[in-house]
């Protein structure tokens, strides 16, 4: 039975490890490692503790309802009432949603490039490539979780290899010419300040969250175990992210020098793409492609489940009378597979403008929300009063300050 549990953790950690690897670790080591090496030393300290404690939050408060084993958009209208819980879980819909359109868009550029340029084949239409491989994914979606489960490690394993092999092959190429970059101590605060978000929704792992804990309290009916192993799986995915995401930016930064990564900023390339370029190696070229369509993949089925549980708890909220869950399913699949489909389609260029602005609400949700609740909601009055609490939300106001400052 033990064996049991400790494979349950693992499979789950190994599921919420898929959902935070986006295609966005390709550009990960660009972004975070143009503010210099000193300050990207600082935040690997910090983004561990920030990405557990942050999770555990959301999980302790998916965990607190008086019915076991409900999700995420039932608790929040258990606790804030019906036009807060409705508030809550629209801006809980629409911070996960425009990122699945994302995913949408990604796959089918990502397939329709490798075609193009590695196999040297002329690509079906886009609306074929699109519906195929949207319509396999949500097939997917459509079996039981332990199905969901084994693809997405299928997805994760290769992942992991890949980013850790990457790791290893660049340490010969390492020059430490970003170690001789010393920035001033206002650059180095401002670097912080602006990179802390960066990693943060690069860590994110949130959509997945709800489905987790309920998965979880299904497995582990005793309130204390429940949080026990939960607890358990968020480290555990936690301490794979920051050993395997961290290890290949800084592989990547201490291989290239300031000016490369301001070059490859400027080209809007992924770091796989620049290196293949700088190295003049062609196998990294092959490795670019296959790393994000297993990132894009193996996120897009954690994403999935945070926006179908939205939109559920947004639908059932308007109903006299609740859909039942298995008909639902259904009924979210085909909105999906449209909406999906329309807009990997449509390819617009203005998605990435949606994403950053379902980071603040994504932030407010992850950071801000669950440590509300824990102060006021008498179900979690036992985890009241700890230092991580307060971290937690001093963090996750400076995330939010430096995504809105960037917006605007």
């Amino acid at each position: 039975m033990n064996t049991f549990y400790k494979s349950f953790n693992f499979t789950w950690a190994l599921s919420l490890f898929g959902t935070a690897v986006g295609a966005g670790v390709l550009f990960l080591p660009i972004n975070a490692g143009m503010g210099g090496f000193w300050p990207l030393i600082i935040m690997t300290i910090l983004v561990g503790p920030m990405t557990y404690f942050a999770h555990r939050g959301l999980a302790r408060f998916v965990l607190s309802s008086q019915n076991p084993g409900q999700d995420i958009t039932y608790v929040v209208q258990e606790h804030f009432g019906k036009t807060g819980g409705r508030l809550i879980t629209l801006l809980y819909f629409l911070a996960i949603y425009p990122i699945l359109l994302i995913y949408g868009v990604g796959i089918t550029n990502t397939v329709i490039s490798f075609m193009e340029h590695q196999m040297h084949m002329a690509p079906p239409s886009r609306a074929v490539v699109s519906f195929v491989l949207i319509g396999v994914m949500i097939a997917i979606m459509l079996t039981n979780e332990n199905f969901i489960l084994k693809v997405t490690n299928w997805l994760v394993y290769p992942l992991i290899a890949i980013l850790f092999g990457l790791t290893l092959y660049l340490i010969p190429h390492w020059n430490g010419a970003i170690l001789r970059e010393v920035p001033s101590a206002r650059d180095f605060v401002s670097t912080l300040w602006l990179t802390i978000p960066v990693l943060v929704f690069a860590f994110n792992h949130s959509p997945a969250i709800s489905s987790c804990a309920v998965s979880h309290a299904h497995h582990f009916p005793q309130g204390s175990d429940t949080d026990r192993e939960i607890s358990k799986t968020l480290r555990q995915a936690a301490v794979m992210l920051v050993a395997f995401v961290m290890l290949f930016v800084f592989s990547c930064v201490l291989s290239l020098t300031p000016a490369d990564l301001s070059q490859a900023k400027a080209q809007n390339i992924s770091i796989l793409s620049y290196l293949a370029n700088h190295f003049d190696n062609p196998i990294i070229s092959y490795f670019g492609p296959f790393v994000a369509f297993l990132a894009i993949s193996s996120s897009f089925f954690g994403h999935y489940f945070g926006a179908r549980e939205g939109l559920e708890g947004l639908v059932n909220q308007l109903l006299d009378k609740p859909i039942e869950p298995k008909k639902f399913q259904k009924i979210s699949a085909a909105f999906f597979m449209i909406t999906l489909w329309i807009v990997a389609i449509l390819n617009p260029s203005i998605l990435g403008f949606i994403e950053s602005l379902s980071g603040p609400v994504i932030a407010m949700i992850l950071f801000i929300m669950p440590m509300y609740a824990i102060r006021h909601v008498p179900a979690l009055q036992r985890f009241r009063g700890t230092p991580s609490n307060v971290f937690v939300v001093v963090m996750g106001s400076i995330a939010i300050s430096a995504v809105v400052y960037k917006l605007f």
